[in-house]
């Protein structure tokens, strides 16, 4: 059985269970508990649901986005048949809109048309958020570069969360830490998530870190070790709950199938060089076994 979708099914259950409804800026309520936290040893087992299929080209291709690209254009996306981003997108006038609840004078959330000026140039962008910020501060480089010449360091943090560029990103990165480590031989990293959508981004995000991880270490001449992974608000929307409770079952019915592997192509060792069009041919997840799909509803 997959290690995974036993923990993660263990969130599920007791946010359906303990959770509390809370109202939203997406105007459809969720039911979050506070806090969570996953371990997982990537020596052991590379963690990608089979619960229900994962789509992780698209999982692995935005995660090459944010640290490779090191890219705010949604097009560069869309170019690799990834539209995840769509919906953030910045439009050619420069403006974003969306609808969203706002509290309104009485402090009440009300549904409001959300129209925010950019400007011109940024258009198709997400404005200066992930990728913008990786770039910045050239954080990716930053870190390989400690890893292989001081692996020793009790510094090497990412942080995506720059309070100078919040108020010019669409919308601020979800994920927004990550601690790395060496220890024994072994890269570590404890990544930090302000807000979770666990039906949607959850087994997104764990599998891009864990990927990340494990093109690190290859990189660098290390083995992938511990990936902890802490959440602040996780949650699943009202309107996704009935996928969450088919998830449910299928773990309770069947189980689960047997985690699957990762192949990196042995031969490109610059993390920069690894092949990030849409077929990802340094990349490969083997002997993906899964229970099929199930659609949940994106709250903008």
């Amino acid at each position: 059985m997959s290690q995974w979708d036993n923990d993660y099914i263990a969130l599920c259950r007791t946010i359906l269970a303990e959770g509390f409804e809370v109202e939203n800026r997406t105007g459809v309520n969720s039911i979050k508990v506070p806090a969570w936290h996953f371990h997982f040893d990537l020596g052991e087992e590379f963690p990608v649901l089979t619960t229900k299929q994962l789509f992780f080209r698209q999982a692995i291709t935005e995660m090459l986005w944010i640290y490779q690209a090191q890219s705010n254009d949604v097009r560069w996306l869309q170019e690799r048949n990834v539209h995840i981003w769509d919906e953030w997108e910045i439009a050619e006038d420069g403006y974003w809109r969306a609808t969203q609840m706002v509290p309104g004078e009485d402090g009440k959330l009300v549904s409001t048309k959300v129209e925010k000026y950019f400007g011109p140039e940024w258009a198709h962008t997400i404005g200066t958020a992930y990728g913008y910020i990786v770039n910045k501060f050239q954080m990716t480089q930053n870190l390989i570069e400690k890893l292989k010449t001081n692996p020793r360091d009790r510094r090497m943090v990412m942080t995506l969360w720059q309070d100078d560029y919040l108020d010019t990103a669409v919308l601020p990165s979800c994920v927004w830490s990550s601690e790395w480590d060496v220890t024994d031989g072994r890269l570590n990293a404890w990544v930090h998530q302000r807000s979770c959508d666990v039906p949607l981004g959850l087994p997104f995000n764990v599998t891009q870190y864990s990927v990340l991880l494990n093109l690190l270490a290859h990189c660098t001449g290390l083995k992938p070790g511990t990936l902890d992974y802490s959440i602040k608000d996780a949650h699943i929307y009202v309107n996704q709950a009935d996928g969450i409770r088919e998830q449910i079952r299928r773990f309770d019915e069947q189980g689960s199938y047997p985690a699957p592997n990762l192949w990196i192509n042995p031969e490109v060792t610059d993390f920069f060089a690894i092949d990030n069009s849409t077929k990802l041919k340094d990349i490969r997840i083997e002997g993906y076994q899964h229970m099929g799909k199930i659609l949940f509803p994106i709250a903008q």
